[in-house]
């Protein structure tokens, strides 16, 4: 049995990280300052301490667990937050890592898996971007999610940690706050449950890759084991509109909700999609789920909950 360390496991992707390795029989230490993670999404079967990551008790947790690997999400992942307050995203994303990796050489960590972004390529010189492509980030969150990369491979050249940094193109699924982590895939679920307009920055032409949470769990299951000291891209390879994407969603929601489109904002990327070969050779990965099958289950949970809060809600007026 390994144990396993994942940062922001009340989070969005890491809680389902964490979900898949207690269910493969590992053990499972959280670390998480419930910032944007939730309680709700903490596995009962982890263990969890409410320890932000550029706090010293870091230290003590390490400590006590001794963990054979860590997988890294906690972070700053908002761009516009990022803009406003650059040195807050800087030391959550760049001297939070660092934190974690000294934990790793004291304590003699295996491997690392840290979560990046697409976010560090910037406006894109070609497509679909491979790893190979320039790393030239237009916003602060993608210098502080790109700059780690750079201290987890030189702490691997001195310290002999192996790592797998992870590049995600935009992820969607279950869990993800509207609110907080702010995915355009769960605003406008919930602008549609609501039956509310949503916005649409710029002309809606702009293209995303979405990648569902299942597919990112796999890509991280399988990175404890292979892909050592490799940076590889996890999407679908597939390009859609934000406009398209919108339509789609409508479909299933069988709405005529329409959008309210505002300039475009600072930061924001025109057009992105991965190549994803990489994944498939050396992690032997390649994504399960077509956009519109992970857009149905996204959509039918949370229509679910919605249903169930108005029922309740009606109920408990009468």
């Amino acid at each position: 049995m390994n144990t396993i360390l994942v940062t922001g496991g009340a989070g969005f992707i890491a809680s389902h990280i964490v979900d898949k390795l207690i269910k493969n029989g590992d053990k499972v230490v959280i670390v998480d300052n419930l910032s944007t993670g939730k309680l709700e999404n903490l596995n009962k079967e982890a263990i969890f301490y409410n320890v932000d990551i550029l706090d010293n008790k870091l230290k003590e947790v390490f400590e006590i667990e001794r963990p054979d690997y860590v997988i890294h999400h906690a972070a700053q992942i908002d761009v516009q937050k990022s803009i406003r307050l650059p040195i807050d995203d800087a030391r959550i994303n760049v001297s939070g890592t660092i934190n974690i990796l000294e934990c790793c050489r004291k304590y003699n960590v295996k491997k690392i898996i840290y979560a990046s972004s697409a976010a560090v390529y910037g406006e894109p010189k070609y497509l679909g971007i491979d790893e190979e492509h320039t790393v030239a980030p237009i916003s602060y969150y993608g210098i502080s999610k790109h700059t780690p990369e750079h201290y987890i491979k030189v702490y691997s050249e001195l310290y002999d940690i192996k790592y797998t940094i992870l590049r995600y193109s935009n992820a969607y699924g279950i869990r993800q706050d509207p609110k907080g982590e702010g995915g355009v895939i769960s605003i406008f679920v919930d602008k549609l449950l609501e039956e509310d307009n949503p916005v649409i920055f710029g002309t809606g032409e702009q293209t995303r890759d979405f990648i569902y949470v299942n597919d990112i769990v796999d890509a991280n299951i399988l990175a404890i084991s292979k892909g050592d000291n490799h940076i590889i891209n996890i999407g679908t390879g597939v390009a859609i509109s934000i406009n398209e994407l919108f339509n789609s969603m409508k479909e299933i929601f069988e709405s005529k909700v329409k959008p309210v489109y505002k300039e475009a904002r600072k930061g924001d990327i025109l057009h992105s999609y991965f190549n994803i070969s990489k994944a498939e050779k050396i992690l032997g990965w390649k994504p399960r789920y077509p956009l519109e099958d992970g857009l149905r289950e996204t959509i039918y949970f949370y229509k679910e909950i919605f249903q169930h809060r108005s029922f309740a809600a009606s109920t408990k007026e009468e």
